[in-house]
Protein backbone atom coordinates (compact mmCIF):
# COMPACT_ATOMS: atom_id res chain seq x y z
CA UNK A 1 0.00 0.00 0.00
CA UNK A 2 1.33 3.66 -1.24
CA UNK A 3 1.60 6.18 1.05
CA UNK A 4 -1.74 7.79 1.50
CA UNK A 5 -2.00 11.08 -0.14
CA UNK A 6 -4.46 13.81 0.95
CA UNK A 7 -5.89 16.50 -0.87
CA UNK A 8 -8.27 17.66 -3.72
CA UNK A 9 -9.54 16.15 -6.85
CA UNK A 10 -10.33 17.25 -10.29
CA UNK A 11 -12.45 15.64 -12.90
CA UNK A 12 -12.67 16.54 -16.29
CA UNK A 13 -14.42 15.47 -19.56
CA UNK A 14 -13.52 15.84 -23.11
CA UNK A 15 -13.53 15.14 -26.92
CA UNK A 16 -16.84 13.69 -28.41
CA UNK A 17 -19.54 13.62 -26.25
CA UNK A 18 -21.79 9.87 -25.59
CA UNK A 19 -24.90 8.60 -24.04
CA UNK A 20 -22.84 7.37 -21.07
CA UNK A 21 -20.03 9.69 -20.26
CA UNK A 22 -21.85 10.93 -17.07
CA UNK A 23 -22.24 7.89 -16.20
CA UNK A 24 -18.57 7.64 -15.86
CA UNK A 25 -18.72 11.36 -14.39
CA UNK A 26 -20.61 10.12 -11.72
CA UNK A 27 -18.90 6.95 -11.20
CA UNK A 28 -15.78 9.48 -10.30
CA UNK A 29 -17.07 12.24 -8.98
CA UNK A 30 -19.41 9.96 -6.33
CA UNK A 31 -16.19 7.57 -4.75
CA UNK A 32 -14.37 10.96 -4.85
CA UNK A 33 -16.55 12.36 -2.82
CA UNK A 34 -16.74 9.09 -0.58
CA UNK A 35 -12.61 8.59 -0.48
CA UNK A 36 -11.53 10.14 2.99
CA UNK A 37 -8.34 10.94 1.37
CA UNK A 38 -9.73 13.43 -1.38
CA UNK A 39 -11.06 16.45 0.84
CA UNK A 40 -12.64 18.11 -2.17
CA UNK A 41 -13.80 17.40 -6.15
CA UNK A 42 -13.90 19.49 -8.17
CA UNK A 43 -15.39 19.56 -12.25
CA UNK A 44 -12.99 21.24 -14.91
CA UNK A 45 -15.45 22.81 -17.10
CA UNK A 46 -15.21 21.98 -20.80
CA UNK A 47 -11.65 19.86 -19.68
CA UNK A 48 -8.27 20.64 -19.55
CA UNK A 49 -9.66 24.60 -20.69
CA UNK A 50 -11.36 24.87 -17.07
CA UNK A 51 -8.30 23.86 -15.28
CA UNK A 52 -6.23 26.52 -17.36
CA UNK A 53 -8.83 29.13 -17.00
CA UNK A 54 -9.70 28.15 -13.23
CA UNK A 55 -12.85 27.71 -14.15
CA UNK A 56 -13.85 25.05 -11.61
CA UNK A 57 -17.05 23.55 -10.12
CA UNK A 58 -17.34 22.34 -6.54
CA UNK A 59 -19.23 18.80 -6.68
CA UNK A 60 -19.01 18.91 -3.26
CA UNK A 61 -21.83 21.40 -3.65
CA UNK A 62 -24.41 19.78 -5.89
CA UNK A 63 -27.78 17.87 -4.19
CA UNK A 64 -26.57 14.15 -4.22
CA UNK A 65 -30.03 13.00 -6.59
CA UNK A 66 -29.10 15.21 -9.30
CA UNK A 67 -25.60 13.97 -9.78
CA UNK A 68 -27.01 10.27 -10.07
CA UNK A 69 -29.24 11.58 -12.55
CA UNK A 70 -25.77 11.92 -14.23
CA UNK A 71 -26.27 8.15 -15.06
CA UNK A 72 -28.75 8.73 -17.56
CA UNK A 73 -27.86 12.46 -18.93
CA UNK A 74 -25.86 11.96 -22.38
CA UNK A 75 -23.74 14.67 -23.00
CA UNK A 76 -20.77 16.14 -20.94
CA UNK A 77 -22.43 17.38 -18.16
CA UNK A 78 -19.44 19.53 -17.49
CA UNK A 79 -18.98 20.38 -20.57
CA UNK A 80 -16.30 19.19 -22.92
CA UNK A 81 -12.96 20.31 -25.09
CA UNK A 82 -10.96 19.53 -28.22
CA UNK A 83 -7.49 21.32 -26.90
CA UNK A 84 -4.10 19.80 -27.96
CA UNK A 85 -1.60 20.34 -25.13
CA UNK A 86 2.24 21.05 -26.52
CA UNK A 87 5.27 18.14 -25.53
CA UNK A 88 6.13 18.73 -21.70
CA UNK A 89 9.88 18.94 -23.70
CA UNK A 90 9.15 21.80 -25.96
CA UNK A 91 6.76 24.03 -24.84
CA UNK A 92 5.71 23.66 -21.49
CA UNK A 93 3.41 27.06 -20.68
CA UNK A 94 0.29 25.04 -19.81
CA UNK A 95 1.82 22.53 -17.76
CA UNK A 96 3.10 25.59 -15.69
CA UNK A 97 -0.22 27.35 -15.24
CA UNK A 98 -1.96 23.58 -14.70
CA UNK A 99 0.66 22.92 -11.76
CA UNK A 100 -0.61 26.77 -10.27
CA UNK A 101 -4.18 25.57 -10.35
CA UNK A 102 -3.12 22.56 -8.73
CA UNK A 103 -0.88 23.99 -5.80
CA UNK A 104 -3.65 26.83 -5.32
CA UNK A 105 -6.37 24.13 -5.16
CA UNK A 106 -4.15 21.15 -3.51
CA UNK A 107 -5.23 18.98 -6.64
CA UNK A 108 -3.52 15.73 -5.56
CA UNK A 109 -6.13 13.58 -7.84
CA UNK A 110 -6.66 14.45 -11.35
CA UNK A 111 -9.49 12.06 -13.87
CA UNK A 112 -9.57 12.78 -17.00
CA UNK A 113 -12.58 10.92 -19.76
CA UNK A 114 -11.50 11.22 -23.19
CA UNK A 115 -10.73 8.81 -26.20
CA UNK A 116 -6.85 8.55 -27.55
CA UNK A 117 -6.52 12.25 -27.71
CA UNK A 118 -7.39 12.39 -24.34
CA UNK A 119 -5.66 9.82 -22.57
CA UNK A 120 -2.40 11.78 -24.94
CA UNK A 121 -2.96 14.43 -22.88
CA UNK A 122 -3.47 12.88 -19.20
CA UNK A 123 -0.48 11.15 -19.86
CA UNK A 124 1.68 14.46 -20.82
CA UNK A 125 0.41 15.80 -17.21
CA UNK A 126 1.17 12.38 -15.95
CA UNK A 127 4.82 12.99 -16.70
CA UNK A 128 5.01 16.50 -16.34
CA UNK A 129 3.86 16.50 -12.46
CA UNK A 130 6.43 13.71 -12.20
CA UNK A 131 9.40 15.75 -13.71
CA UNK A 132 8.49 18.51 -11.22
CA UNK A 133 8.28 16.71 -8.03
CA UNK A 134 4.63 17.26 -7.42
CA UNK A 135 2.72 14.36 -5.60
CA UNK A 136 -0.33 14.42 -8.43
CA UNK A 137 -2.31 10.67 -8.69
CA UNK A 138 -3.39 11.12 -12.79
CA UNK A 139 -5.67 8.74 -14.23
CA UNK A 140 -7.36 8.05 -17.55
CA UNK A 141 -11.30 7.21 -17.67
CA UNK A 142 -11.82 5.81 -20.76
CA UNK A 143 -14.43 7.39 -23.40
CA UNK A 144 -15.49 7.06 -27.28
CA UNK A 145 -18.42 5.74 -29.23
CA UNK A 146 -15.56 4.93 -32.14
CA UNK A 147 -14.26 2.12 -29.96
CA UNK A 148 -10.61 2.95 -30.86
CA UNK A 149 -9.05 3.05 -27.58
CA UNK A 150 -5.97 0.61 -28.14
CA UNK A 151 -5.34 -1.56 -25.21
CA UNK A 152 -9.23 -2.36 -23.82
CA UNK A 153 -11.62 -4.98 -25.17
CA UNK A 154 -14.07 -1.91 -25.77
CA UNK A 155 -15.04 1.53 -25.09
CA UNK A 156 -17.94 3.11 -22.92
CA UNK A 157 -19.96 5.08 -25.16
CA UNK A 158 -19.47 2.17 -27.78
CA UNK A 159 -22.38 -0.44 -26.95
CA UNK A 160 -24.98 2.23 -26.66
CA UNK A 161 -24.48 3.93 -30.07
CA UNK A 162 -24.17 0.46 -31.39
CA UNK A 163 -27.76 0.24 -30.02
CA UNK A 164 -28.88 3.17 -31.59
CA UNK A 165 -27.13 2.68 -35.05
CA UNK A 166 -28.40 -0.65 -35.44
CA UNK A 167 -32.11 -0.20 -33.92
CA UNK A 168 -32.17 3.35 -36.22
CA UNK A 169 -31.20 1.04 -39.49
CA UNK A 170 -33.69 -1.53 -38.76
CA UNK A 171 -36.27 1.03 -38.62
CA UNK A 172 -34.92 3.03 -41.56
CA UNK A 173 -34.95 -0.42 -43.56
CA UNK A 174 -38.66 -0.77 -42.53
CA UNK A 175 -39.49 2.48 -43.83
CA UNK A 176 -37.37 2.22 -47.35
CA UNK A 177 -39.47 -0.31 -48.79
CA UNK A 178 -42.90 0.77 -48.10
CA UNK A 179 -43.43 1.53 -51.47
CA UNK A 180 -43.46 -0.90 -54.37
CA UNK A 181 -41.17 1.04 -56.51
CA UNK A 182 -37.49 0.86 -56.70
CA UNK A 183 -35.17 2.73 -53.97
CA UNK A 184 -31.92 2.76 -52.80
CA UNK A 185 -30.91 4.20 -49.18
CA UNK A 186 -27.43 4.88 -48.21
CA UNK A 187 -26.78 5.61 -44.60
CA UNK A 188 -23.61 7.58 -43.10
CA UNK A 189 -22.54 6.58 -39.62
CA UNK A 190 -19.48 7.83 -37.79
CA UNK A 191 -15.91 6.64 -37.56
CA UNK A 192 -12.81 8.25 -39.19
CA UNK A 193 -10.44 5.72 -39.32
CA UNK A 194 -12.13 2.67 -37.28
CA UNK A 195 -15.24 0.94 -38.83
CA UNK A 196 -16.67 -0.19 -35.07
CA UNK A 197 -19.84 1.94 -35.69
CA UNK A 198 -20.90 1.45 -39.14
CA UNK A 199 -20.04 -2.28 -38.42
CA UNK A 200 -22.39 -2.43 -35.71
CA UNK A 201 -25.11 -1.48 -38.70
CA UNK A 202 -24.60 -5.22 -39.42
CA UNK A 203 -26.58 -6.67 -36.16
CA UNK A 204 -29.99 -4.62 -37.78
CA UNK A 205 -29.06 -7.32 -40.61
CA UNK A 206 -27.73 -10.37 -38.62
CA UNK A 207 -31.87 -10.15 -36.99
CA UNK A 208 -33.75 -9.35 -40.20
CA UNK A 209 -33.75 -5.98 -40.98
CA UNK A 210 -30.71 -4.15 -42.17
CA UNK A 211 -28.41 -2.93 -44.72
CA UNK A 212 -27.56 -5.21 -47.28
CA UNK A 213 -23.90 -3.85 -47.66
CA UNK A 214 -21.33 -2.31 -45.17
CA UNK A 215 -18.48 -0.66 -45.66
CA UNK A 216 -15.16 0.44 -43.33
CA UNK A 217 -12.58 2.30 -43.67
CA UNK A 218 -10.55 -0.83 -42.42
CA UNK A 219 -10.43 -1.70 -46.52
CA UNK A 220 -9.74 0.26 -49.54
CA UNK A 221 -12.85 1.64 -51.56
CA UNK A 222 -13.51 1.02 -55.22
CA UNK A 223 -16.24 3.19 -56.56
CA UNK A 224 -16.35 0.75 -59.46
CA UNK A 225 -16.78 -2.27 -57.14
CA UNK A 226 -19.26 -0.55 -55.12
CA UNK A 227 -21.51 0.46 -57.97
CA UNK A 228 -21.41 -3.00 -59.10
CA UNK A 229 -22.41 -4.14 -55.70
CA UNK A 230 -25.40 -1.70 -55.76
CA UNK A 231 -26.37 -2.81 -58.75
CA UNK A 232 -26.59 -6.54 -57.89
CA UNK A 233 -28.73 -6.09 -54.71
CA UNK A 234 -31.03 -3.54 -56.70
CA UNK A 235 -31.53 -5.74 -59.33
CA UNK A 236 -32.00 -8.79 -57.62
CA UNK A 237 -34.31 -7.02 -54.66
CA UNK A 238 -35.34 -3.80 -56.62
CA UNK A 239 -34.25 -2.14 -52.99
CA UNK A 240 -31.02 -1.33 -51.69
CA UNK A 241 -29.76 -0.19 -47.51
CA UNK A 242 -26.18 0.93 -47.68
CA UNK A 243 -24.23 1.70 -44.76
CA UNK A 244 -20.89 3.39 -44.97
CA UNK A 245 -18.55 4.67 -42.56
CA UNK A 246 -17.58 8.32 -42.48
CA UNK A 247 -13.85 7.85 -42.91
CA UNK A 248 -14.16 4.80 -45.84
CA UNK A 249 -11.03 6.08 -48.57
CA UNK A 250 -9.69 5.13 -51.56
CA UNK A 251 -6.13 3.17 -52.16
CA UNK A 252 -4.06 6.25 -51.93
CA UNK A 253 -5.58 7.36 -48.74
CA UNK A 254 -7.58 10.06 -49.73
CA UNK A 255 -11.41 10.47 -47.84
CA UNK A 256 -14.04 9.28 -50.17
CA UNK A 257 -15.43 12.41 -49.04
CA UNK A 258 -12.74 14.78 -49.04
CA UNK A 259 -14.50 17.30 -51.32
CA UNK A 260 -16.88 17.91 -48.65
CA UNK A 261 -14.12 18.34 -46.04
CA UNK A 262 -13.61 22.07 -44.45
CA UNK A 263 -12.47 21.86 -41.57
CA UNK A 264 -10.50 20.41 -38.74
CA UNK A 265 -11.11 19.49 -34.87
CA UNK A 266 -8.47 21.08 -32.59
CA UNK A 267 -6.65 18.17 -32.75
CA UNK A 268 -6.08 18.47 -36.25
CA UNK A 269 -8.67 15.94 -37.58
CA UNK A 270 -10.47 16.44 -40.69
CA UNK A 271 -14.17 17.06 -39.78
CA UNK A 272 -15.96 15.01 -42.04
CA UNK A 273 -20.10 15.09 -43.43
CA UNK A 274 -21.57 15.01 -46.65
CA UNK A 275 -20.41 11.46 -47.78
CA UNK A 276 -24.24 10.31 -48.42
CA UNK A 277 -25.12 12.83 -50.09
CA UNK A 278 -22.13 12.34 -52.64
CA UNK A 279 -22.85 8.91 -53.18
CA UNK A 280 -26.64 9.27 -53.39
CA UNK A 281 -26.03 11.66 -56.20
CA UNK A 282 -23.05 8.94 -57.55
CA UNK A 283 -25.38 6.36 -57.26
CA UNK A 284 -28.52 8.11 -58.47
CA UNK A 285 -26.94 9.36 -61.63
CA UNK A 286 -25.45 5.34 -62.21
CA UNK A 287 -28.86 3.94 -61.74
CA UNK A 288 -31.46 6.47 -62.36
CA UNK A 289 -33.08 4.98 -59.08
CA UNK A 290 -34.76 6.65 -56.42
CA UNK A 291 -31.92 7.12 -54.22
CA UNK A 292 -31.93 8.24 -50.40
CA UNK A 293 -28.78 9.69 -48.90
CA UNK A 294 -29.27 9.82 -44.63
CA UNK A 295 -26.63 11.41 -42.30
CA UNK A 296 -27.33 9.81 -38.83
CA UNK A 297 -24.46 12.55 -37.53
CA UNK A 298 -24.75 13.83 -34.03
CA UNK A 299 -27.95 11.62 -33.24
CA UNK A 300 -25.97 8.79 -33.12
CA UNK A 301 -23.36 9.93 -29.80
CA UNK A 302 -26.11 10.67 -27.78
CA UNK A 303 -29.47 8.30 -28.20
CA UNK A 304 -29.95 7.80 -24.40
CA UNK A 305 -33.39 7.13 -24.61
CA UNK A 306 -31.85 3.89 -26.54
CA UNK A 307 -28.98 3.15 -23.78
CA UNK A 308 -27.38 -0.14 -23.42
CA UNK A 309 -27.73 -0.82 -19.79
CA UNK A 310 -24.45 -3.10 -20.00
CA UNK A 311 -22.65 0.04 -21.47
CA UNK A 312 -23.81 2.48 -18.44
CA UNK A 313 -22.76 0.48 -15.51
CA UNK A 314 -19.50 -0.42 -17.37
CA UNK A 315 -19.28 3.42 -17.83
CA UNK A 316 -19.86 3.89 -13.72
CA UNK A 317 -17.46 1.72 -13.22
CA UNK A 318 -14.71 2.25 -14.91
CA UNK A 319 -14.91 6.21 -13.26
CA UNK A 320 -15.26 4.01 -9.76
CA UNK A 321 -12.41 1.96 -10.39
CA UNK A 322 -10.01 5.21 -11.29
CA UNK A 323 -10.69 6.58 -8.23
CA UNK A 324 -10.29 3.10 -5.91
CA UNK A 325 -7.45 2.59 -7.83
CA UNK A 326 -5.58 6.23 -7.65
CA UNK A 327 -6.21 6.71 -3.68
CA UNK A 328 -4.58 3.02 -3.24
CA UNK A 329 -1.07 4.80 -5.03
CA UNK A 330 -1.56 4.03 -8.82
CA UNK A 331 -0.94 6.66 -11.31
CA UNK A 332 0.12 6.85 -14.51
CA UNK A 333 -3.01 4.50 -16.05
CA UNK A 334 -6.26 4.02 -17.33
CA UNK A 335 -9.11 1.75 -16.75
CA UNK A 336 -9.65 -0.86 -18.91
CA UNK A 337 -11.87 -3.70 -20.16
CA UNK A 338 -11.10 -7.20 -20.57
CA UNK A 339 -13.79 -9.69 -21.65
CA UNK A 340 -14.20 -12.61 -20.07
CA UNK A 341 -16.95 -15.62 -20.01
CA UNK A 342 -18.58 -16.55 -16.72
CA UNK A 343 -20.98 -19.73 -16.87
CA UNK A 344 -20.76 -19.17 -20.92
CA UNK A 345 -21.83 -15.49 -20.14
CA UNK A 346 -19.72 -12.45 -20.82
CA UNK A 347 -18.63 -10.73 -18.46
CA UNK A 348 -16.92 -7.53 -18.35
CA UNK A 349 -12.99 -7.63 -16.15
CA UNK A 350 -11.68 -3.85 -14.95
CA UNK A 351 -7.94 -3.34 -15.52
CA UNK A 352 -5.63 -0.93 -16.01
CA UNK A 353 -3.14 0.22 -18.98
CA UNK A 354 -0.28 2.12 -18.60
CA UNK A 355 -0.93 5.83 -20.54
CA UNK A 356 2.06 5.62 -22.56
CA UNK A 357 0.59 2.21 -23.89
CA UNK A 358 -2.72 3.69 -24.94
CA UNK A 359 -2.37 7.66 -26.13
CA UNK A 360 -2.31 8.01 -29.64
CA UNK A 361 -3.30 4.76 -30.63
CA UNK A 362 -6.23 3.20 -32.71
CA UNK A 363 -7.98 0.07 -32.50
CA UNK A 364 -9.14 -0.97 -35.84
CA UNK A 365 -11.86 -3.79 -36.65
CA UNK A 366 -9.82 -7.02 -37.51
CA UNK A 367 -9.90 -7.50 -41.32
CA UNK A 368 -10.74 -11.29 -40.12
CA UNK A 369 -14.28 -9.93 -38.70
CA UNK A 370 -15.31 -8.46 -42.34
CA UNK A 371 -15.94 -10.71 -44.99
CA UNK A 372 -14.33 -11.58 -48.13
CA UNK A 373 -16.21 -9.06 -50.87
CA UNK A 374 -15.11 -6.32 -48.01
CA UNK A 375 -19.03 -5.50 -48.07
CA UNK A 376 -20.28 -6.64 -44.59
CA UNK A 377 -19.87 -7.93 -41.56
CA UNK A 378 -18.61 -11.67 -40.42
CA UNK A 379 -19.99 -13.44 -37.50
CA UNK A 380 -17.55 -13.22 -35.01
CA UNK A 381 -17.79 -9.28 -35.44
CA UNK A 382 -21.89 -10.17 -34.66
CA UNK A 383 -20.73 -12.03 -31.66
CA UNK A 384 -18.41 -9.49 -30.31
CA UNK A 385 -21.20 -6.59 -30.14
CA UNK A 386 -23.94 -8.25 -29.28
CA UNK A 387 -23.23 -8.12 -25.40
CA UNK A 388 -22.35 -4.54 -25.12
CA UNK A 389 -25.89 -3.59 -26.85
CA UNK A 390 -27.81 -5.74 -23.37
CA UNK A 391 -30.15 -4.16 -21.23
CA UNK A 392 -33.07 -1.54 -21.51
CA UNK A 393 -32.21 0.91 -18.78
CA UNK A 394 -35.20 2.17 -16.08
CA UNK A 395 -34.51 6.05 -17.57
CA UNK A 396 -36.08 9.01 -15.13
CA UNK A 397 -38.95 10.75 -16.37
CA UNK A 398 -41.09 13.73 -16.31
CA UNK A 399 -44.09 14.30 -18.46
CA UNK A 400 -42.76 11.28 -20.21
CA UNK A 401 -39.78 13.22 -21.49
CA UNK A 402 -35.98 12.54 -19.96
CA UNK A 403 -35.58 14.09 -16.72
CA UNK A 404 -31.58 14.68 -16.71
CA UNK A 405 -29.31 16.17 -14.28
CA UNK A 406 -29.58 19.74 -13.99
CA UNK A 407 -26.04 20.59 -11.82
CA UNK A 408 -26.03 23.80 -9.55
CA UNK A 409 -22.80 24.33 -11.32
CA UNK A 410 -21.15 26.47 -8.13
CA UNK A 411 -17.83 28.39 -9.32
CA UNK A 412 -14.55 27.81 -6.64
CA UNK A 413 -13.11 30.73 -5.34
Amino acid sequence: MSEKLIGAAIFGQSGGPTAVINASAYGVIRAALDAEEITKVYGAANGIKGVLEDKLYVMDEEDPEELKLLLHTPSSALGSCRYKIADPEKDDTDYKRILEIFKKYNVRYFFYNGGNDSMDTCNKISRYMESVGYACRVMGVPKTIDNDLYGTDHCPGFGSAAKYIATSCMEINKDARVYDNGMITIVEIMGRHAGWLAGSASLATAFGSGPDLVYLPETDFDMDKFLADVDEVYKKNGKVLVAVSEGIHYADGSFVSEAKTSATDGFGHAQLGGLAAMLADIVKKHTGAKVRGIELSLLQRCGAHLASATDIEEARRSGEEAVLQAVKGVTGKMVAFERESVNGEYACKLTLLPLTEVANYEKKVPLSWINDTQNGMKQEFIDYVLPLIQGEPKLPLKHSLPRYARLKKVLAK
